[in-house]
């Protein structure tokens, strides 16, 4: 056998273990009872970037689309922004440092020489709840805003501004209502069960893996420690073949759009989380 022989049979070779073992972590995270199993709708899934390319041969991806609960003026101002990173208010340095990290370590450190910061990135597991506690205090928080703006027009019916704000207000609150993803992250940790006792309903709250890092803020004179919390990686959803025609039609949103354009078709996806919490599409329904 010849050299240029035995290097296309090595090539080939390895492509065929390197399927199997992938098809192989695919049939462990598919087998058994899922993690968990939850039911969205195209609020809170979006088209990823290859998409649009519209490759006949392509694989087709989403992504989930996840928001973090904020309070007072964010609440309505950017609570519909979803994302695939962003820092928490409750990713303090108290569970920071449960989380291991060392924080006086990365608060001691200059402004200029942050080491410990560049390699802080870790693994965590984030929890992501479905039309829960934090959405319901997006809606209200909507609601009083619109309620705020509603009598700041009543005072002064005329006034220009308070005009718009009382639209943006009433815009906001539909979209909070119609639009905007209800699936929010709202805990992070390393131990699965633990977690898991803490949110045991799995068709609300669903577990799956993430990246966090610490980044320092100044507030005045006083370092302040948060993280930094990343799932893009981790949550891309490949669409099965069988299943795209469905959404020839659907309202899927761009990757890099806040909320759905209207004119097409909503509709509902089940999604499982497996053994290695990755997640996959059971099934797609038109609505």
């Amino acid at each position: 056998m010849n050299t240029r022989t035995l290097t296309l049979a090595l090539g080939a070779a390895i492509i065929v273990v390197a399927n199997a073992v992938a098809l192989g972590g695919v049939a462990w995270n598919r087998s058994g009872e899922p993690e968990s199993r939850l039911a969205l709708s195209q609020r809170e899934l979006a088209k990823t970037a290859e998409w649009r390319a519209h490759h006949e041969d392509s694989g087709l991806a989403l992504s989930l689309k996840w928001r973090i609960p904020r309070a007072g003026q964010e609440a309505y101002e950017k609570n519909g922004y979803w994302s695939y990173g962003g820092s928490p208010s409750w990713l303090d340095e108290r569970r920071l440092a449960e989380l291991g990290f060392d924080v006086e370590r990365a608060k001691a450190q200059g402004a200029g020489q942050q080491p410990y910061l560049r390699k802080s990135e870790r693994e965590v597991l984030v929890v992501l709840e479905l039309a829960g506690a934090a959405w319901e205090q997006a809606l209200e928080g909507a609601r009083r805003n619109l309620a705020d703006k509603q009598a700041a027009l009543a005072a002064e019916p005329d006034a220009e501004q308070a005009i718009r704000a009382e639209k943006q207000a009433r815009d906001w609150l539909e979209r909070e209502e119609r639009h905007n993803s209800r699936l929010f992250a709202i805990d992070a940790g390393t131990d699965l069960a633990g977690l898991r006792a803490q949110y045991p309903d799995r068709s609300r709250y669903m577990i799956l893996t993430a990246h966090l890092r610490l980044h320092r803020s100044a507030n005045g004179d006083e370092v302040v420690l948060g993280g930094y919390l990343n799932t893009r990686a981790g949550h891309r959803i490949n669409v099965p073949h069988a299943l795209r025609g469905a959404f020839a039609a659907a309202r899927v949103a761009e990757v890099y759009e806040v909320y759905e354009a209207s004119g097409a078709a909503p509709f509902g996806v089940v999604l499982a989380v497996g053994r290695r919490l990755e997640p996959w599409i059971e099934s797609v329904v038109q609505r």
